[in-house]
């Protein structure tokens, strides 16, 4: 926004058919969440979206420029959820929040102009690991599995000894100290980092997913793990779409109106999303 100011371009937000803010119940109290639906007749794909921020910053409005552009991109209904944040609620609250969100979702897709049996999730950094796991909790408790996953950057492991990890130590907007520091703050103790939720890498079985887009960013310490990630579910037989784009940071995704490679990722997370939704 500051770029487009900074160019006297507007800063307004990508429009989408409808916007719509409401609250559902959750675990720990009523989740908010935000619903944005696509111009023309619906019923439409409902993806299922989870904002990045590392467990513990970032809302609804931060990342509401990447719910818009998969609104569009998709045409479809995107459900965006938030989420307990830590340090007040530690792991796996989020996980809780996102779970119970979702069902929300799915039994209510009819009354938001949505199709239940066209389902997906999609999220970013700590919202990619939270869309992960919606997808491995709806397989094994024979919930309503998504048809597809878009997993942008997503947390997939405690190790933050990667290639990448070296490589972008000390990158911005995200490094090895911040990545720490949402550790800590989430994380009951460090040997949560081995449960499978947080290291995705651990989960024993990853057969029967749904297919996946993994979008990674070159200057980003999550970009190896997030790779692994996508190589683990192509090994269990899952159909993976993955791209890397290079000279880009992690939190691109969201960048459209500024960086082409944005625009890019968004256009190629559409088309799959789409093609996965079809009737």
């Amino acid at each position: 926004m500051a770029l487009l100011k900074a160019r006297s371009k507007s800063a307004a937000p990508e429009v989408v058919g409808n916007v719509a803010n409401r609250t559902v119940p959750g675990p720990g109290g009523q989740i908010p969440v935000r619903i944005y639906t696509s111009a023309g007749n619906g019923p439409f794909p409902l993806i299922f979206y989870i904002h990045g921020g590392g467990w513990v910053i970032a809302n609804l409005d931060t990342y509401d420029a990447s719910a818009r552009g998969l609104t569009n991109a998709a045409q479809a209904v995107v459900v965006s959820t938030h989420y307990r944040q830590a340090p007040e609620d530690k792991f796996p609250a989020a996980h809780e929040d996102v779970w119970a969100s979702y069902q929300w979702a799915v039994a209510n897709a009819p009354s938001i102009n949505a199709d239940p049996a066209r389902v997906a999730v999609a999220g970013e950094s700590a919202g990619g690991n939270l869309a992960a796991n919606v997808a491995i909790r709806a397989r094994d408790e024979k919930a309503t599995l998504p048809r597809h996953q878009l997993l942008v950057y997503p947390i997939a492991s405690y190790d933050m000894n990667t290639p990448s990890y070296q490589e972008n130590a000390m990158a911005k907007p995200l490094s090895k100290p911040l990545m720490a520091w949402f550790f800590g703050h989430y994380l009951n103790q460090p040997a949560d980092g081995a449960d499978p939720r947080i290291s995705l890498l651990k989960s024993a079985n990853l057969k029967g997913l749904p297919g996946a887009t993994v979008i990674t960013a070159q200057i980003d310490p999550l970009r190896s793990e997030s790779k692994m990630y996508a190589d683990r579910l192509e090994e269990a037989g899952v159909k993976v779409m993955y791209r890397n784009y290079d000279g880009v940071t992690h939190e691109f995704f969201g960048m459209s109106a500024v960086v082409d490679k944005a625009k890019d990722a968004m256009q190629f997370a559409g088309t799959n999303l789409k093609q996965a939704l079809k009737p």
